[in-house]
């Protein structure tokens, strides 16, 4: 036994988490009659220097030529993060993107007793303070990405009309729903929201007001899975079922769809993964029916 727990180990902890793959999944959420588009969405980056494979591979997604990239939060791990960040998303500033900040965004990464996340007090967070105000400023200035931190707008796409909203971390209880609910506008192509935490109450506000689809992060799809059972653990409000991947959510009667991506990568004080390899996905959108 002992030796299969450290074979696990040694898979999961230099193996899996750098196993890098790219999941294409088609979502029916555009309005009759628009043209398909190719969402890029990129999460939990994670980044701390000198993770050059992670840099590189992130990079090199720019070959996919999406229409749009979303950057769901969690975007940094080490104040030194900045500058690698930038390079690693730079290929893809030609194209235009939204991004909004996660949880762990805000703090300096700590040693936690791992227990925290089974009890529901891991987010008590406290240290050095990361300064995400800085880093967003310099990303919306250098790609033109429109950051959508408690935000709700028209976003311009060639040939497209797109009702975009975004909110600041919910695990935080940074969110702003006050500021971006509302029915979604009928005539666009596509009502889109952004969530770093898919917490309930977020989700259902945006079901509410028509969102076609909501797109998070935060959970590492679990991190570890286990076979025939899933998600250990999602770290917020949304069930285990819903922690990886492509589902849906109904509130009053109205149904979204709800894209919770695992994400790229995974604390510094806990690096592994277990049948729950990291990714971005790129989701194509079409018309309903």
């Amino acid at each position: 036994m002992c030796a299969l727990g450290g074979a696990t180990l040694v898979y999961g902890g230099v193996y899996e988490r750098t196993a890098y793959r790219l999941r294409r999944l088609t979502v029916p959420a555009l309005a009759p009659g628009a043209e398909p588009l190719r969402l890029l969405q990129i999460s939990d980056l994670h980044v701390t220097p000198n993770q050059r494979g992670k840099l590189a591979w992130i990079s090199e997604l720019a070959r996919l030529t999406p229409d749009l990239v979303a950057l769901t939060g969690d975007v940094l791990s080490h104040p030194q993060a900045d500058d690698p960040v930038i390079e690693a998303l730079s290929p893809l500033f030609g194209f235009p993107g939204l991004f909004i900040p996660g949880n762990n965004d805000y703090f300096i990464p700590q040693l936690k007793n791992p227990v925290r996340y089974f009890t529901g007090k891991e987010d008590e967070l406290d240290g050095p303070e990361l300064d995400w105000a800085a880093f967003a400023k310099r990303l919306a200035d250098v790609s033109g990405w429109l950051d959508l931190t408690n935000v709700r707008t028209a976003f311009p796409l060639p040939g497209r009309s797109i009702d975009v909203r975004g909110v600041d971390d919910a695990h935080l209880e940074r969110d702003r729903l006050d500021l971006v609910s509302g029915p979604g506008d009928p005539d666009v192509d596509l009502v889109l929201g952004l969530s770093h935490t898919p917490e309930p109450r977020v989700l259902e506000q945006y079901t509410r007001d028509g969102v076609a689809l909501t797109l998070s992060g935060h959970t590492h799809g679990g991190q570890i899975r286990l076979p025939g059972f899933g998600a250990m653990v999602t770290n917020c409000g949304i069930d285990r079922a819903r922690a990886r991947g492509l589902s849906r959510f109904t509130a009053d009667g109205r149904t979204s769809w709800l894209h919770v991506s695992p994400g790229l990568g995974t604390s510094p004080y806990a690096p592994l993964r277990f049948n729950c390899r990291p990714e971005a996905t790129l989701l194509t959108l079409t018309p309903v029916g």
